[in-house]
C-alpha cells in the first residue's frame, strides 16, 4: 500500500503545514457534516453495525507455519522486490509454483513496464463459465524494504485460500490475482497491475460479482492507543486498540461490505470492523480495489489498516518476525467463508 512520504519539517516550509493542517480539518469537517446531514442513519451506513453475527461456514484448517514460511521467502529470500529489483520475478514464480501445486487453472497476464517484463499472476478454481469472483493481493513492494505486512501478508493468505480450494472448488468461479507495481512509482498509474486486470475484465465482458482485494492483513495488538484513524471524529465510534481488521469501500459497496463483515464475524473470533465512505478519507482508495472501481465492479479493501495502525510502514523493520500469523490464519478462514457464502447464494 503506497501512500506519500511526507518530506521532513526541516526541509518544508511553514506554507506547507498550513495546507496540511487545513486539509486534515476539511477531512473532519466532511465527515462531520455528513454525520450531521443523516444523523443515525448515517452512522449506521459507515459502520454498517451487525447487532448478531450470523452462523457462518465450517472455518478450514489452516497451517499457521505455512504462512510465515510465505512470508518469510516473499520478505527475505525475494529481497528486493520492486519493479527494478530481480526478487520480484522470483516472487512470481514462487506464486504460480504454489498456485499450481494448489490445482489451480493458472496463468500469467504479462506486460511490459519500461522495458521490463512484468506480469499478474492468476489462479481460477471452480466453474469455467459464469459470475466470478476475484480475490486479490499486490506482491511486489516499495523500494528495496522486505515489505511483510505490506504485502507479503495478503498473497501469503492468497496463497492458502488456493490451497483451500484446490481441496474443496467452489461452487461459483473464483479468481485469486497476486497483482504487481501496487507500489510507487507506478500507484495511481495505468501500468498498476491491477489497472490492468481491471481493465482486462471490463473489455472483455466478464461479468464479476464481487471484488475483495487483501491488503496488509498481519499486524494485530492489544496495546492501547495503538490505532489511528484520519479523523478524531472516527475515533469515538472506532476501538483505540489494533486488534481487529477492517472491511472498506464505498457507499455503492455496501451490500458486499456487509455480507463481508457477516460472513467472517461468523466463522472466526476475529473482530471485524467496517467503514462505508467517500472515496476522498484518505486511505479509502490507497490499493489495488479502486481500479476495479473506476471500470464499475463492486469491490472492497479488507485491511489491518497500514500506517494507521503499523508504524513499521515502508520501512526496514516491516519484517515477517512482527506479524501475527495465528490471526492471519483467521483471515484465510474469514475470507474463504465470505467467498463459500457468495458462491453459494449465486445458485
Amino acid at each position: 500500500m503506497p501512500v506519500l512520504d511526507s518530506p521532513s519539517a526541516s526541509a518544508v516550509p511553514e506554507t506547507y503545514w498550513r495546507w496540511d493542517h487545513l486539509r486534515r480539518w476539511k477531512v473532519l469537517a466532511g465527515i462531520l457534516l455528513f454525520f450531521l446531514a443523516s444523523g443515525a442513519g448515517g452512522g449506521l451506513l459507515v459502520m454498517q453495525p451487525l447487532l448478531t453475527s450470523p452462523r457462518g461456514e465450517a472455518a478450514i484448517p489452516v497451517e499457521v507455519g505455512r504462512l510465515e514460511a510465505h512470508v518469510r521467502y516473499l520478505s527475505e529470500a525475494c529481497l528486493p522486490r520492486d519493479w527494478r529489483g530481480p526478487g520480484l520475478a522470483k516472487a512470481a514464480d514462487y506464486i504460480e509454483t504454489a498456485f499450481q501445486k494448489s490445482g489451480g487453472r493458472v496463468s500469467r497476464q504479462a506486460f511490459e513496464v519500461r522495458g521490463r517484463a512484468s506480469a499478474n499472476v492468476i489462479a481460477t478454481f471452480g466453474p469455467e463459465d459464469g459470475p466470478r469472483l476475484v480475490v486479490g493481493a499486490h506482491y511486489d513492494a516499495h523500494g528495496e524494504l522486505p515489505g511483510a505486512d505490506d504485502n507479503a501478508s495478503g498473497v501469503a493468505c492468497l496463497l492458502e485460500l488456493a490451497r483451500a480450494f484446490g481441496r474443496a472448488a467452489p461452487a461459483q468461479r473464483v479468481d485469486l490475482v497476486a497483482y504487481t507495481l501496487e507500489e510507487p512509482p507506478f500507484f495511481r498509474t495505468p501500468e498498476m497491475g491491477s489497472v490492468r486486470h481491471a481493465r482486462l475484465l471490463k473489455d472483455t465482458g466478464a461479468e464479476v460479482a464481487a471484488v475483495i482485494v487483501l491488503e496488509m492483513v498481519g499486524r494485530f495488538t492489544e496495546a492501547p492507543h495503538s490505532q489511528r484513524y484520519p479523523s478524531s471524529l472516527l475515533e469515538l465510534v472506532y476501538p483505540d486498540r489494533g486488534n481487529f481488521l477492517l472491511v472498506a469501500g464505498r457507499f455503492d459497496d455496501i451490500g458486499l461490505t456487509r455480507q463481508v463483515k457477516a460472513a467472517m464475524r461468523g466463522t472466526t473470533p476475529l473482530p471485524v470492523k467496517s467503514l462505508n465512505g467517500p472515496r476522498w478519507v484518505p486511505g479509502m482508495d490507497f490499493s489495488d480495489h479502486y481500479p476495479y472501481w473506476d471500470q464499475g465492479f463492486t469491490a472492497v479493501m479488507v485491511t489491518d489498516t497500514a500506517f494507521y495502525r503499523n508504524t513499521d510502514y515502508h520501512t526496514d523493520r516491516d519484517t515477517a518476525d512482527r506479524l501475527d500469523y495465528a490471526r492471519m490464519a483467521q483471515v484465510v478462514q474469514g475470507v474463504h467463508a465470505t467467498v463459500t457464502r457468495l458462491a453459494k447464494r449465486a445458485h
